[in-house]
């Protein structure tokens, strides 16, 4: 449906929804590449302005792309939920946004009118709200999963634990594990990006992260972030798989170019809940997204970015995951250029994922070639601590050096936990208790550590 607005001496048309939709996104690389960005300031405020005034329920009318053609669209409404959406139907985009900022409007609500939201509604109101909006309300939403430990509890930060190794070797890898774990860091999960991806060595790398597990009765989840189909096999033959993973996005296309298909996924939810592994949930999956993976792929059907990543949330919400986690900086500068644009992204993101019921973790980092450094990290890792972010990364030094990229340390972790006042996992902090440690890592009077420090010594060679 067209759409005009006059701003100033100038008028704006927009053919349908899903170019208003891109023209009002805030400034990004990756729809400039892609050739759907405004042309101007002006275009987008224009753009801002007619998306302000657009009833939610249009997107109930006028699809981004058409379910008929694409089976991510398919799904999206297949789960919405009609009486859910109730309590907003009848609001405006700019009228939905004010609900959200309302004090009156609680985390109850927020919760209530989740699964009544649809991916493309929950990107139309980020494109017209600031970063201190967008962190006001993710501020209020709590989403709480749980598999051995409860992940988004109020009051609480988790961390993934990365100990990537570019050879994948054992003793490196109980390493930065047992360093991170010093730290309090792993709650969420211990996930492995293997350097290669074959059922052997997923198979070895699960029983490794087993086999420490239970020796030291450490309460955390592992995850090796293969493709899913490596993880069906590896739980076909009986190897300990905790988490199933996969890397999603907001199009069919894009996700036949990770070689995932819907029914694929559904099979490996299925299977992992068979295997009954968590202690106090059955949240199994973990899911990664990332702006400007659908145009890497040329999958992204003329669709901007940011609400191509929404619409991954809408793929991700339908398996109940444990955690999901935007790796915001990741995919390069060709998509999110600077530290301006990746700072927007994660908030956007993280915004957005709560919005839709997610457990939102952010991977705060960047790529050496893009125009951005630590203290810019710094300060996307603060704003998102205050968003109330579920998760971020714990890499060694910050330093990924097998995918060669930057990102949070076991340092950073503590930072923001300290000041903010923010504790682990409540089962990962008894455990951290147990042995002498407090949240943040330090000793207590009474510190049983010894046998930890022998751990890699004992472990296979």
């Amino acid at each position: 449906m067209q759409r005009s607005i006059r701003l100033g001496n100038d008028s704006y048309t927009y053919p349908d929804l899903k170019t208003l939709m891109a023209r009002a996104t805030p400034a990004r690389s990756g729809d400039e590449l892609a050739g759907v960005a405004a042309q101007e300031a002006e275009e987008r405020v224009a753009a801002q302005l007619l998306l302000a005034e657009m009833p939610l329920a249009a997107f109930l009318t006028e699809p981004i792309i058409p379910p008929e053609t694409d089976n991510v669209s398919a799904l999206i409404f297949e789960d919405h939920e009609p009486e859910a959406f109730t309590s907003v139907q009848n609001l405006s985009v700019g009228e939905f946004r004010e609900w959200l900022l309302s004090d009156s409007t609680t985390d109850s609500d927020l919760t209530s009118v989740s699964r009544g939201l649809m991916p493309e509604m929950v990107a139309a109101v980020s494109k017209i709200m600031r970063i201190q909006d967008m962190i006001l309300v993710s501020k209020k939403c709590h989403v709480k999963t749980a598999f051995r430990t409860t992940i988004g509890l109020p009051g609480t930060l988790s961390v993934r634990l990365q100990p990537n190794h570019p050879t994948d070797d054992e003793k490196g890898i109980l390493a930065s594990t047992l360093d991170g774990l010093m730290y309090g860091c792993g709650d969420a999960v211990v996930g492995i990006n293997p350097a290669t991806d074959n059922l052997p060595t997923v198979t070895r790398l699960l029983e490794l992260l087993d086999q420490f597990r239970q020796t030291y009765s450490i309460p955390f989840q592992s995850c090796i972030l293969t493709h899913v189909t490596s993880t069906m096999d590896a739980m076909a033959q009986g190897a300990p798989v905790d988490l199933v993973f996969q890397s999603i996005g907001g199009t069919e296309a894009v996700n036949k170019s990770f070689g995932v298909e819907l029914s694929m996924l559904q099979d490996a939810y299925q299977m992992s809940l068979e295997l009954n592994r968590g202690t106090i949930g059955h949240n199994t999956m973990y899911f990664e997204t990332g702006q400007g993976s659908a145009l890497s792929a040329s999958a992204h059907e003329g669709v901007d970015q940011q609400t191509l990543e929404a619409r991954a949330y809408g793929v991700a919400r339908r398996y109940n995951p444990l955690l999901v986690n935007t790796v915001v900086g990741f995919i390069g500068p060709e998509y999110l250029f600077d530290a301006k644009q990746i700072i927007r992204a994660g908030i956007e993101d993280h915004f957005c994922g709560k919005l839709l019921g997610l457990p939102m973790g952010v991977d705060v980092c960047y790529t050496n070639h893009a125009e951005a450094d630590q203290d810019d990290m710094d300060i996307l890792l603060t704003l998102l601590g205050n968003a109330g972010v579920t998760f971020i990364m714990g890499v060694p030094g910050a330093d990924d050096i097998m995918l060669n990229y930057q990102s949070t340390s076991f340092h950073d972790a503590l930072y923001i936990r300290k000041l903010l006042g923010l504790k682990p996992a409540p089962e990962f902090q008894q455990w951290l208790e147990s042995i002498g440690l407090d949240s943040e890592g330090n000793p207590r009077a009474k510190a049983n550590l010894p046998e930890f420090f022998g751990a890699i010594q004992e472990m296979p060679k």
